[in-house]
């Protein structure tokens, strides 16, 4: 019994040395769009408001309306620059307050998920699926990857030691690419479960429960 008791605090010891800080961002409800839809909404460029810590990606001023089946979310903001395919991120209460299931996905992963009408200034588009509530995730450049020692498309857990609301976060998707900047992503739901705000730091955990 003592043995067990000491092997299991060697491995929490352990697991504790190995932890990687990883910088957050909370991030709203948002649509990235495809080249032709930001041509049908708009018929111009999107325009820059503000850079994000992602290279190359921007919030644009531009915003839309979201139409589902029981209700509308306005001023949801877009996210440039543009992509090969629209994609609507929302939260589990935002798909409920306009009537569609949420699906939990990674970016990009868009078979089977719900559909809704976007509404612009200069147009009205039907997207057949694309709403997704995106799963938790971490961006990491290899050299973040190696050092955390972690691999891309592996389950991982975040820990927050501050505040009242601190906890641990299990299933946190890792997302490794040579164009990426380190940065965990949560939704606004699950930050303010943590009591996470923009550019606190969660610690990386091995292990996906």
């Amino acid at each position: 019994m003592e043995r067990e008791l000491i092997e299991r605090v060697v491995r929490e010891v352990v697991a504790w040395a190995r932890r990687f800080p990883v910088p957050v961002t909370v991030s709203n409800r948002h649509v990235h769009l495809s080249r032709e839809a930001v041509d049908l909404l708009f018929g111009r460029e999107l325009t820059v408001r503000s850079y994000l810590r992602q290279p190359g990606q921007f919030a644009a001023n531009e915003t839309v309306r979201v139409l589902g089946p029981r209700g509308m979310l306005d001023s949801v903001r877009v996210v440039g620059p543009a992509r090969r395919s629209c994609q609507v991120e929302l939260s589990i209460s935002d798909c409920y307050r306009i009537g569609v299931e949420p699906a939990i996905r990674d970016s990009g992963q868009h078979g089977g998920t719900p559909g809704v009408y976007l509404i612009g200034p200069r147009g009205i588009l039907r997207l057949e699926e694309g709403v997704i509530v995106a799963q938790r995730h971490v961006h990491m450049a290899p050299e973040d990857a190696e050092a955390a020692g972690v691999g891309d498309g592996e389950l991982v857990r975040i820990r927050h030691e501050r505040g009242i609301r601190c906890g641990v976060l299990g299933g946190v998707l890792v997302r490794v690419s040579e164009s990426y900047a380190l940065e965990c992503h949560l939704d606004v739901e699950e930050a303010n479960a943590l009591g996470v705000r923009n550019g606190d730091t969660v610690f990386l955990e091995r292990g996906g429960i």
